[in-house]
């Protein structure tokens, strides 16, 4: 068993079955990427891991605990977080408020902006603050506007946001999508770096092959809303499953 284990999750949309018994666990300390040509389930899959869809059948347990049913921030102060393909910030704060919100709502349950000022004069968090945003190489950018930054510098600001709450298992949804070439390395060596910090489990979403084969240490690959294969990245390359997945052909 693993820290993540799903089980038999199926998913059904009207007419249209996106995920069928789906089946995989994603081991404490590790990266696990989930690949797939388009349509192949992976963004309603990690939607069933967060609680944001309930599947059909089966189970999605973390740490012995059922995550269906509840509610995102339950699931959150259960040591899960998420970064979104598309980055969740508050695009009028500053860096700095951004990073403290979720100080607060690790507490309370909530995202609460008029809760900054409390937040902030609590030296504690203030402090673990501070940290993070010298962790993502951010600290010299606290006082910016977060709308005013790049795309590369707004994923590092949500991962600050995510990582502030201390989770045990990140969940990353297509992290570097839209981003020129260096923001993606950047971005890559940044996850090393809290991988190697931190007492952390990474499950991955990704297309950009590059940040996979960088990044994970085993790859489940879908099509059509089922495994076809899960194993270590160096036996993924070539696979005649995965060939026949991505380019329809098994040779």
């Amino acid at each position: 068993m693993g820290i993540l284990d799903v089980k038999g999750v199926g998913k059904r949309f009207g007419g249209l079955q996106a995920l069928s018994d789906v089946n995989l666990s994603v081991h404490q300390n590790t990266v696990h990427a989930i690949i797939g040509p388009n349509g192949a389930g992976k963004s309603t899959l990690l939607n069933c891991l967060v609680g944001k869809l309930i599947p059909d059948t089966g189970s999605v347990m973390f740490d012995g605990q059922s995550v269906l049913g509840r509610k995102p921030y339950e699931i959150n102060q259960m040591g899960i977080s998420r970064v979104f393909q598309t980055p969740e910030i508050f695009a009028d704060l500053s860096v700095m408020e951004n990073v403290l919100i979720p100080c607060f709502a690790r507490q309370d349950g909530a995202f609460k902006l008029n809760a900054i000022q409390s937040v902030a004069s609590n030296k504690e968090m203030a402090e673990k603050a501070m940290q993070m945003l010298e962790d993502v190489k951010m600290a010299d950018k606290r006082n910016m506007i977060a709308s005013a930054m790049s795309r590369g510098d707004k994923r590092r600001l949500e991962m600050a946001m995510c990582l502030v709450q201390e989770p045990r298992l990140l969940l990353l949804d297509e992290p570097t999508a839209g981003m020129a070439r260096a923001d993606t390395n950047n971005t890559i060596d940044l996850l090393k770096e809290i991988k190697e910090k931190r007492d952390i489990t990474m499950a991955i979403i990704e297309h950009d092959m590059h940040v996979v084969f960088s990044l994970a240490d085993r790859i489940t690959v879908l099509a059509q809303g089922t495994p076809l294969v899960e194993d270590v990245p160096e036996n993924i390359k070539g696979h005649p499953k995965v060939r026949e997945a991505y380019l329809g052909e098994a040779h």
